[in-house]
């Protein structure tokens, strides 16, 4: 059997990590970047697709462009912040299994040929690599504040242009300020949640 993690590892990914909605101005290097991303990409996904894509959204430009097209509530936090990365889910993601699934690859990308199929796989699966950032990036000793609330066909088309790639969300990352934080809401039980059967 392995061991778990440490109660503080638990503390920090789950328990007393917060969602931020302001920042210091500390930069978020790129070589923690690639560290996120070289966790996230170990965790699990449906045929190995690995549809999610990625765009680390940091210069003054790109926050400018991304937060103009931003919930107004959501502008400042993407202005504020270190970085932002964008998670888009890649429809075309069934052109990477030769080499994500090599034993299986011609057989995958014709059941991926489906069109609903690959949408909803893209989607199921680009939400999971996204939560893997997350935790991968609190793992790191970051924070984050994850959003949904921008135009999404907008931001397809300043990020994503000519490709198939479907914005999902967008998540600043950095050192949050404590003094940003809102009250934690509670969460369902676990009998409210779910069932054994």
């Amino acid at each position: 059997m392995r061991n778990a993690v440490s109660s503080e590892a638990l503390d920090q990914i789950f328990r007393t990590a917060r969602t931020y909605n302001g920042w210091s101005d500390t930069p978020v290097d790129e070589g923690i970047v690639r560290d996120i991303y070289d966790l996230l990409r170990w965790g699990p996904t449906s045929a190995n697709s690995c549809p999610a894509r990625f765009v680390w959204v940091r210069s003054s430009e790109g926050k400018a462009q991304l937060a103009g097209l931003a919930a107004e509530t959501n502008r400042p936090k993407i202005l504020a912040a270190p970085l932002t990365v964008i998670i888009g889910n890649d429809l075309d993601f069934p052109d990477s299994l030769p080499k994500l699934l090599p034993h299986n690859a011609e057989i995958a990308q014709k059941v991926f040929a489906q069109p609903a199929l690959a949408e909803v796989t893209a989607m199921r699966n680009g939400s999971l690599q996204g939560a893997y950032l997350i935790i991968a990036a609190r793992a790191l000793g970051l924070d984050c504040g994850p959003m949904s609330g921008f135009d999404n066909a907008g931001v397809d088309q300043a990020f994503f242009a000519g490709t198939r790639i479907q914005s999902n969300f967008i998540c600043c990352l950095g050192h949050g300020r404590p003094d940003s934080l809102f009250p934690r809401n509670p969460r369902l039980t676990f009998e409210e949640a779910g069932r054994f059967a």
